[in-house]
C-alpha cells in the first residue's frame, strides 16, 4: 500500500501547497502554522482524555499520535515538522519519522511540548490554525476566518491520495461489519458484537473515528445508542451497527441493519430501505443539490411506508403533513473525510457564507451543490421512535397511519443503511458498497 500512496501523497502535498498559498494571500499571513494539539486533561485528575489530532494537522500529514508537534509552511519553502519525541519511560515514544512522505518534509525532532513552541518562528504574521495552544507572543490559535474558509471549502475536493485512504477505511470497516453480522446471528449481545467489531477491524475505540452504534431490538430507534448491553435480550428480532474505521486520520462511516431469521416483514422493510438508498447514491453527481437529494428521499420513504402499510396517503401528503419527518427525522447525510463529520457543508464559497437548510428540516448536515472530488455519506432511515410517533398521533395526519402496523413494527427499532459515495465526473463511486463486494471475492 505505501509503494501506491507516495506518488499519490507527493501530488496531495503540491495541492495542499496551492491552496494554503492562496488562503494565506487572502488573510494577508506570511506562513501558516499547524498544531496537532494536546491531550485534554480529565477534571480533577492527572490522566488525559485519548489523543485526537487536529484534522488540519491530519490533512497534511499521516500521523495520529503526536501531541505537542507542529507543522511549519511558508509560500515558497520547504514544509517543516517540528516533531515532538519525548524522554519518557511513562509511555511509548513515538519513533522517529518514516515513510512515504518524510522526504518532502524539513524534519526537526525535539523533546518537549515548549521545545517544539520556542522552535516556531515569531517573526512576521502567522496564521496558527487549531484548537488553544500555549499563549506564546506569535503562535496564539488565531484560526482567521479567511484563511479557514477558503482551506475548509477547498477541503471538500479530496485528492486521489485521500480516496485512496478513505478506500482502505471502507475496507477495513466492512470487514469489521461482516463480523459484527456474524455475532448478531450466533446470538451475542451488544457488547460482544462490538468486542467482534474491534478484533476484526484491529482497532480500538479511541482509533475509531466515532464510537460505535450497536443497537439490537427496539435499541435502533435509538439514533446515537452507545450504551452496549452486556447480557443478550430474550430474543434477537433485529440488529442496527452505525460503526466506521480510520485510516492514517480518514474515517469511513458504515450502517447496516439487519433482521432475525424469520422476521420476513421487517426484512422486507430492509430491502424497500436498501433499494432507495441504492437509488439515492447512484444520484451523487455532479450538479445535483444535496438538499433537493434529501427531499427527494422523504418522498421515496413516503412511498416505502406506504408499500407496506404502514400509512395510506401520497408521497406529497405524507412529506407536507410532517408525517416522514416522524419516522425520518434526521438528515440524509453529510460530508466526510478527515473528519466524519467534515467541514463546509453549509458554506456558500470559498469566502465563507452560508447556505440555509430547508425549512422542515434541522438537522441536514449539507446544503452544497454535489461536485467532483466530494465525498458525502447517503444515510436514509425508517424509525419506530416512541417520542415522535406520540407527536404524531396528535397529527390531523394520524388517521392515515396504521397504528396497529407501527405497534407491530415498534420491537424492532428502526433501520438505517450508509454508504460513502464520492462524486465524480461520471458515474458516482460508492466506496462502501464496493468494499463489501470485494469482500465476497
Amino acid at each position: 500500500m505505501t509503494d501506491h500512496l507516495a506518488p499519490l501523497y507527493a501530488q496531495h502535498l503540491a495541492t495542499l501547497r496551492r491552496r494554503t498559498d492562496e488562503a494565506l494571500a487572502l488573510g494577508g499571513f506570511d506562513r501558516l502554522l499547524i498544531p496537532a494539539g494536546t491531550p485534554l486533561r480529565k477534571f480533577l485528575d492527572d490522566q488525559d482524555y485519548p489523543f485526537v489530532a487536529n484534522p488540519h494537522f491530519r490533512h497534511w500529514l499521516p500521523l495520529t499520535d503526536t501531541p505537542g508537534s507542529w507543522l511549519v509552511y511558508a509560500p515558497g519553502a520547504r514544509p517543516r515538522l517540528v516533531f515532538v519525541q519525548p524522554r519518557d519511560y511513562w509511555h511509548v515514544v513515538p519513533a522517529a519519522p518514516g515513510g512515504y512522505w518524510v522526504e518532502h518534509f524539513e524534519v526537526q525532532i525535539v523533546r518537549s511540548a515548549d521545545e517544539a513552541v520556542a522552535a516556531l518562528p515569531k517573526d512576521g504574521r502567522n496564521a496558527v490554525v487549531g484548537p488553544a495552544c500555549p499563549a506564546v507572543d506569535g503562535v496564539q490559535a488565531n484560526n482567521p476566518q479567511a484563511v479557514l474558509d477558503y482551506l475548509h471549502w477547498h477541503r471538500s475536493y479530496k485528492t486521489p491520495y485521500e480516496l485512496a485512504l478513505m478506500r482502505e477505511a471502507n475496507r477495513i470497516g466492512a470487514r469489521a461489519h461482516r463480523a459484527a453480522e456474524a455475532a448478531f446471528r450466533n446470538g451475542e449481545s451488544e457488547f460482544g458484537i462490538h468486542m467482534a467489531y474491534l478484533a476484526a477491524a484491529r482497532q480500538i475505540d479511541a482509533e475509531l473515528p466515532y464510537a460505535s452504534i450497536v443497537a439490537l431490538n427496539e435499541h435502533g430507534a435509538v439514533l446515537h445508542y452507545t450504551r452496549f448491553d452486556r447480557e443478550p435480550p430474550a430474543a434477537h428480532r433485529s440488529f442496527l451497527i452505525d460503526a466506521g474505521a480510520s485510516c492514517a486520520g480518514y474515517a469511513s462511516d458504515i450502517t447496516r441493519t439487519y433482521a432475525a431469521a424469520g422476521a420476513d416483514e421487517f426484512q422486507a422493510l430492509i430491502d424497500s430501505v436498501d433499494a432507495a438508498q441504492r437509488g439515492f447514491a447512484a444520484q451523487v453527481r455532479p450538479g445535483q443539490s444535496y438538499p433537493e437529494l434529501h427531499i427527494h428521499a422523504h418522498h421515496v420513504l413516503a412511498g416505502v411506508l406506504r408499500e407496506h402499510g404502514i400509512v395510506r396517503m401520497g408521497e406529497e401528503e405524507a412529506v407536507a403533513s410532517g408525517v416522514t419527518s416522524a419516522f425520518f427525522p434526521h438528515g440524509l447525510g453529510h460530508p466526510i473525510g478527515v473528519q466524519v463529520h467534515d467541514v463546509a457543508g453549509f458554506q456558500q464559497n470559498e469566502r465563507g457564507g452560508s447556505i440555509p437548510r430547508p425549512e422542515g428540516h434541522p438537522y441536514l448536515r449539507m446544503t452544497r451543490v454535489l461536485e467532483p472530488g466530494m465525498v458525502v455519506t447517503i444515510e436514509p432511515g425508517l424509525y419506530f421512535i416512541d417520542m415522535l410517533l406520540d407527536e404524531l398521533r396528535a397529527n390531523p395526519a394520524a388517521k392515515h397511519v396504521d397504528w396497529a402496523r407501527v405497534e407491530a413494527l415498534l420491537p424492532y427499532g428502526g433501520i438505517r443503511i450508509e454508504d460513502d459515495v464520492a462524486c465524480t465526473e461520471g458515474a458516482p463511486e460508492n466506496l462502501t458498497r464496493d468494499a463489501f463486494a470485494r469482500l465476497a471475492t
